[in-house]
């Protein structure tokens, strides 16, 4: 398999690791240890994301972070001007990395300047002159905003996974040394409860997981019911995503000689990736086709994954 090399929508994760600078592993590392590549949900059944069933950024930061052997302090709520007195502080004393943010209220953006209900991360360098200096992973390093634009975008409250405000992880420190192949070995258990699919999480009701998910949404390709909104979460987002994380798993995996894993995740990324065309050019059947040949895949990863997990060896 060759390894791609390019750009794509990995915000927190390009975040985190522009945090941790030269001490950083792959961005490929970080997504996987997130848990994102282990599953695929249909949010209130009517919008797709290929990341496991409950899962969100935060919780997927929430992972990475320890998995790494660090610590950070993360600190939300406030009022506007509480948050950037906060935010102003932890700059002096380094980097911080913000979000979620509403993506549509970045104004440097080209094309912002409404809500949309899109997140982002990114990491704030200083707070001088009432202006924020940050570096947007979206293509905008050293971006400035008027602090008050900058806030109203942090306030995420358009964000749907989230109801904290003014989100901020910052002071990282390595309390232990793991190297990324144990980090990552280390995580396979995680991995194999989102594809089992967690019941622990509140989800808006009406959300699939796993195959339920998949041919759900392919029964509505395939009716004639896929709204145009959804069909553009697809095409401009969900599809390219959810590729790259399943290939750069397979990346991480098969260098620990999780030969069969790792086969199964680029086999799905081959597949997810075929349905860029067909999502744009409309071609619903070839659309349908490839998300029925998507949908039993995950449990045949999962039962992958649970037998390397429980074996402590390479499968």
């Amino acid at each position: 398999m060759l390894t791609y090399t390019g750009s794509g929508p990995y915000c927190y994760s390009n975040s985190l690791a522009m945090m941790l600078g030269p001490a950083a592993p792959p961005t490929a590392v970080i997504e996987t240890l997130t848990g994102s590549p282990f599953g695929v949900q249909l949010i209130g059944g009517t919008m797709p994301l290929f990341d496991p069933y409950g899962w969100d950024p935060e919780r997927g930061l929430d992972a990475a972070v320890p998995a790494l052997g660090l610590h950070c302090t993360r600190d939300a709520g406030g009022t506007q001007d509480e948050a950037l007195d906060r935010l102003r502080a932890a700059c002096a004393e380094g980097p911080v990395l913000a979000g979620p943010l509403e993506m549509g209220l970045l104004l440097y953006q080209h094309g912002s300047g409404t809500a949309n209900g899109a997140d982002h991360y990114v990491v704030v360098l200083a707070v001088e002159n009432d202006t924020v200096l940050l570096h947007d992973p979206h293509g905008h390093p050293y971006a400035t905003l008027p602090a008050p634009a900058f806030a109203a975008a942090w306030r995420a409250e358009t964000v749907p996974y989230t109801e904290d405000t003014y989100v901020m992880r910052s002071a990282f420190t390595q309390q232990r040394t793991v190297a990324p192949t144990d980090a990552l070995r280390q995580s396979l258990p995680g991995a194999v409860q989102w594809l089992t699919g967690r019941d622990d999480l509140p989800v808006p009701p009406g959300t699939l997981g796993g195959a339920a998910a998949v041919e759900t949404l392919a029964d509505q390709v395939a009716n004639g019911n896929l709204p145009p909104d959804t069909r553009e979460l697809l095409a401009e987002f969900a599809v390219q995503v959810g590729v790259r994380r399943l290939h750069d798993a397979a990346e991480c995996l098969a260098p620990l000689g999780l030969t069969a894993p790792a086969a199964l995740l680029a086999e799905q990324s081959r597949i997810l990736g075929s349905l860029q065309y067909p999502v744009v050019s409309g071609d619903d059947q070839a659309l349908a086709a490839g998300l029925r040949r998507l949908a039993p895949m995950y449990e045949r990863l999962r039962t992958a994954l649970a037998e390397a997990a429980a074996q402590g060896s390479p499968r």
